[in-house]
């Protein structure tokens, strides 16, 4: 029997940078949950921006935000990877170097210095974020759990030379065609749902998740009932187990209805 379902959001359940699931997956959701099935929204995204997604159950779910690097349910972060802060700095320094976008993100804000209006409005009209502007990155007084750099046609090709400085201080994944993520080594969604599982005292073989990105892919790893949508990456299509349809034919939610 399933016990755990968990999805990632852009790409996904909504085209990259939506808001607006559809309100039969909140239903069907609800329903699986009285059947003893768990939900767990696996992102890329701050919590805060996963909570404003699933407004109406937020309580009643869990999220793996930051790629894995935040861990929490009904409002309260149970896990929370931190990354020293001169390191952040340092890829603040190089991402400017490269005439690129970043934003650093803390365990309940996340910080912007670019003057960037279309990002500012992606952030904060799309992904619903939680985001303060500041007028310097390295002047700012937090914690930090993930560093976002933003390219916006091709963050994989701006990877290429940040892999190279970073790979033995920092997990990087691609997150979407115009993200990168750095967060602390090991952390990852796939870890943050061996860590619910544990939890949970919930089995691979008893979960189910849905994927698209290169950073889903250790997610897929942790659960036999893996799911590729449609238009997920090739390496994501090669790494599932099952394809269900596209984000925009609702392919999770069709799975999802069959559980039931």
């Amino acid at each position: 029997m399933i016990k755990l379902i968990v999805s990632d959001i852009d790409g996904t359940l909504l085209p990259d940078g939506g808001h607006t699931l559809n309100p039969e997956l909140i239903d069907t959701i609800l329903k699986l949950r009285a059947k003893g099935m768990q939900f767990a929204a696996a992102s890329g995204r701050q919590w805060a921006s996963i909570e404003k997604a699933f407004e109406p159950i937020k309580e009643k779910i869990f999220y793996l935000s930051d790629n894995g690097a935040c861990i929490g349910c009904c409002g309260r972060n149970l896990y929370a990877y931190t990354i020293r802060r001169e390191l952040m700095f340092e890829v603040v320094r190089d991402a400017r170097a490269m005439g690129l976008e970043i934003m650093l993100g803390g365990p309940d804000v996340a910080y912007l210095d670019s003057k960037d209006e279309v990002l500012y409005r992606l952030l904060i009209e799309g992904y619903r974020y939680r985001l303060e502007r500041v007028d310097d990155l390295l002047k700012v007084e937090d914690d930090f759990i993930k560093a976002s750099i933003f390219h916006p046609t091709d963050a994989e090709k701006a990877m290429v030379e940040l892999r190279e400085r970073y790979t033995d201080r920092l997990k990087i994944v691609v997150s979407g065609s115009q993200w990168i993520d750095f967060s602390a080594p090991g952390v990852s969604k796939g870890e943050a749902v061996r860590h619910l599982q544990e939890d949970l005292n919930i089995s691979p073989r008893e979960t189910i998740a849905f994927g698209d990105q290169l950073n889903d892919i250790e997610m897929l790893g942790r659960a036999y009932y893996s799911f590729a949508v449609a238009n997920a990456r090739p390496e994501v299509r090669k790494a599932a187990r099952f394809q269900t349809d596209s984000n925009v034919n609702d392919g999770v939610l069709k799975i999802l209805k069959g559980l039931l």
